[in-house]
């Protein structure tokens, strides 16, 4: 069977890490004795606009076409505005920008199916490609179409329900997002299947010496993710700062950059916490699952999260993981089994956490143990791209 993928959340030089769980998913399924090929649609970014900012410039760098892993992805240009103004019409933007890739495509790769992820733009422009090519539809909802984008606007919902109701089925990466699903919209429940995302075992950091020990000597917290106001980063520097008379040897290590880091940045000068934070910013993933495997504990309690593969990640490194209740990942883990659930936007329920994990670390290594045979047995590639693949097969 023949796979076209649509996904703007790619991996490219723009950014490596940038939907690299859907290039995971893909290369899996590339493993698992299917041909894909991806189109990852991109910002318009020619001139003027290419000067207007380092990042449209950077759009403007990332090729037509690349060869990853195996895997042919190509970046046709569509036509975006900043700040997601006209966000409803992304999709139909979206479809005029891929339309002429696809047909060149086509000519040599007639795709059985065709795979969205996220319904606005990718799910529009996959609708309307499906219709074309008659073909059917797939969409998975990471998160944001559901958490953000119904809220924007009528239209923006009208359009999701319209992508929805036309796929012949959308698959959701958490039990949290198919409530939304079943209650906010008017869509068919039947159409809405719960397929999470997974870990790939080969991924896990295995090397017993490595070249950041030099972080090791005090406990190490870590995170993982967009620096944007939701991912709860301002309350692990608050618990930080709460911590580090009892844990003077605690340390913090952020990964990842966004529009929050500067505010985060001065939120460490007013903490006086400098001595026990560190910004890595933007980090390789072979990097990041290093990092990962040196930490003590994975905090990140994000507080608006559809799932969280990095939650996973660090659970396949047996690292006892802080979340909060009621979101993505809730379910999976299992307070105190399997990770720590605490309050969402309370620094104290987070303060008494890494207490917990700290003051014992007996019972913080048999909660990592726990969830690192869970996440392998439940929660890999392999098992989350078999279950696509029957739903692939019955359409």
């Amino acid at each position: 069977m023949k796979i076209l993928i649509i996904s703007h959340m790619y991996p490219s030089i723009f950014n490596k890490a940038g939907g690299i769980f859907v290039h995971q998913q893909v290369k899996e399924l590339q493993k698992q004795g299917y041909e894909v090929i991806v189109i990852s649609p991109v910002p318009l970014a020619s001139f003027p606009i290419k000067y207007l900012s380092k990042k449209w410039k950077r759009y403007s760098k990332i090729p037509k076409k690349v060869v990853l892993d195996g895997i042919e992805i190509y970046y046709p240009r569509y036509l975006t505005f900043p700040k997601s103004l006209f966000f409803a019409s992304s999709g139909k933007r979206t479809y005029i920008g891929v339309k002429k890739t696809v047909n060149e495509i086509y000519k040599n790769f007639k795709f059985d199916l065709i795979h969205s992820h996220v319904a606005l733009p990718d799910g529009y422009a996959g609708m309307l490609l499906a219709k074309k090519y008659k073909k059917n539809l797939i969409v998975t909802i990471h998160g944001q179409d559901f958490q953000q984008t119904i809220y924007k606007n009528k239209k923006c919902k009208k359009y999701i329900e319209k992508i929805i109701n036309f796929s012949k089925k959308t698959i959701l990466v958490s039990e949290k997002l198919k409530n939304i699903g079943i209650n906010k919209l008017n869509t068919n429940p039947e159409k809405l299947i719960v397929i999470p995302n997974g870990v790939n075992a080969d991924d896990i950091y295995k090397k017993k010496s490595t070249p950041l020990r030099q972080y090791k000597g005090g406990e190490i917290i870590l995170s993982v993710s967009n620096l944007t106001e939701t991912k709860g980063i301002d309350l692990n520097l608050r618990a930080i700062a709460k911590s580090k008379e009892k844990y003077p040897n605690i340390y913090y290590l952020i990964i990842g950059d966004g529009k929050e880091r500067k505010n985060l940045e001065k939120l460490v000068k007013e903490l006086k916490v400098k001595n026990y934070v560190k910004f890595l910013g933007q980090t390789p993933y072979n990097k990041v699952m290093e990092y990962i495997s040196i930490c003590d504990i994975f905090s990140l309690p994000s507080w608006n999260e559809a799932f969280g593969v990095v939650y996973i990640e660090a659970m396949a490194h047996a690292k006892p993981v802080i979340a909060c209740r009621g979101e993505g990942i809730d379910g999976i883990i299992k307070d105190k089994e399997t990770g720590i659930l605490g309050k969402p936007k309370d620094v104290n329920s987070l303060v008494g956490a890494l207490d917990f994990l700290l003051s014992n670390p007996k019972k913080a290594k048999e909660i990592g143990e726990r969830a690192r045979k869970l996440v392998l047995k439940n929660f890999t590639w392999t098992r989350s791209v078999q279950r696509i693949i029957k739903i692939y097969k019955k359409n």
